[in-house]
């Protein structure tokens, strides 16, 4: 069966009630997964980049590595017209409104109860492998 935003992204009439844009930040989450979408965010689609915000080099390197396979589930949940690329941009967890407060973030930052590795939270075992991986390049 169809996805809904796939539909709706080949629906001809579709533009006059949702754009583009938003059909594409909001299968962010179906893209990358719970975990993932937790840390960053879908903003906006430049052309068919989709342009989305982390919270630091890390992220923004393992997104760069992990591409492909978003662009694959992208094109699963919207169609393979609207989403050709993925820009990611650093910008820093904010204390304020539509962020977290401090007690909220400090809480977000730590590891899940019985864990030691934040990685250990991401479901799929081949993302938490490459993003492991790619953590040790990174801080070595």
């Amino acid at each position: 069966m169809k996805q809904a935003s796939r539909i709706i992204a080949r629906w001809d009439g579709a533009a006059d009630l949702i754009s583009q844009e938003k059909i594409a930040c909001g299968a962010w989450k179906r893209a990358v997964g719970k975990k993932i979408a937790a840390r960053t965010r879908a903003v906006r689609l430049k052309g068919s980049t989709l342009v989305v915000e982390v919270e630091d080099e890390i992220w923004q390197k393992n997104l760069r590595s992990l591409r492909y396979q978003i662009l694959r589930n992208l094109e699963r949940a919207v169609g393979p017209e609207m989403v050709a690329d993925i820009q990611c941009i650093v910008v820093p967890p904010r204390i304020g409104p539509g962020r977290a407060g401090a007690e909220e973030l400090e809480l977000e930052l730590r590891p899940p109860a019985g864990s030691v590795d934040e990685a250990d939270g991401i479901a799929d075992p081949g993302l938490r492998r490459i993003y492991k991986a790619a953590r040790r390049r990174a801080t070595a």
